[in-house]
């Protein structure tokens, strides 16, 4: 039997607008299995990028439970937090956060500057991991220089380089052309077949043939693929 690395229990977020309350999760419960590449799938508000970054450590639920790899994250502290960002999972973003006046090298180390690893090491590891990514040849090419696949296998560069157990992908592909994407979600999927727990958030449904699992999410609520396909049937029949 596969273990859980992570679980989830009646999870909340709620965010204030003025005097309205907006519940953008809604007690949800979710088990995600080790070494599993699983795909939230979900329209634009429907919560599913507020769930990554809850069970990656880049928000608090107002309520509710998270456990990763065997740590409640929702009761840590800011510096315990971050020691747990740095240490067990690596965030890749659809808009790429690449920093524009370094070279794609130096956007790989940056975040083995916080683990106080030398110069030397950071750049052997940098280039390696450019290589496994087929950018070994722009290492010196700064973010304007490369064209948006090219960015984003950077980003995936950058989230290797502490060797996390999980990684976390929010809509990796959606700034993309159709070939970039493909060639994304492959390397999502070969880091998932080395032996990674991946979590991807999209509303791609090409992402779901490199899925082992589905998750659906309407409006803060975990539902069935038959509610979310009947609810995208409904939609796409207004529209």
């Amino acid at each position: 039997m596969v273990a859980s690395i992570i679980q989830v229990s009646d999870l909340r977020k709620t965010f204030q607008m003025g005097t309205t309350s907006v519940h953008a999760l809604d007690g949800v419960n979710l088990s995600i299995e080790e070494g599993s590449l699983t795909v939230i799938m979900g329209p634009s508000g429907s919560g599913k990028s507020t769930l990554l970054y809850l069970l990656g450590g880049l928000d608090r639920p107002s309520s509710g439970k998270i456990c990763v790899d065997n740590q409640f994250i929702e009761s840590m502290d800011e510096n315990e937090l971050a020691i747990f960002r740095r240490k067990t999972v690596g965030f890749i973003f659809q808009s790429f956060n690449l920093i524009t006046n370094m070279t794609a090298a130096q956007n790989v180390e940056f975040p083995m500057r916080f683990a106080r690893q030398g110069r030397k090491q950071r750049q052997s590891i940098a280039f390696d991991l450019l290589e496994r990514v087929g950018l070994g040849d722009r290492k010196s090419h700064r973010p304007g220089e490369l064209s948006g696949g090219q960015q984003q296998r950077v980003a995936i560069a950058r989230a290797l380089v502490n060797d996390p157990k999980i990684i976390f992908a929010d809509e990796p592909t959606g700034n993309l052309d159709t070939h970039s994407s493909a060639s994304i979600m492959q390397l999502l999927s070969d880091l998932h077949l080395s032996g990674r727990t991946v979590v991807v958030v999209s509303h791609d449904p090409r992402m779901a043939a490199f899925a082992t699992h589905q998750v659906f999410i309407l409006d803060g609520r975990i539902v069935s693929g038959e509610e979310y396909l009947r609810n995208s049937s409904i939609k796409a029949g207004s529209s």
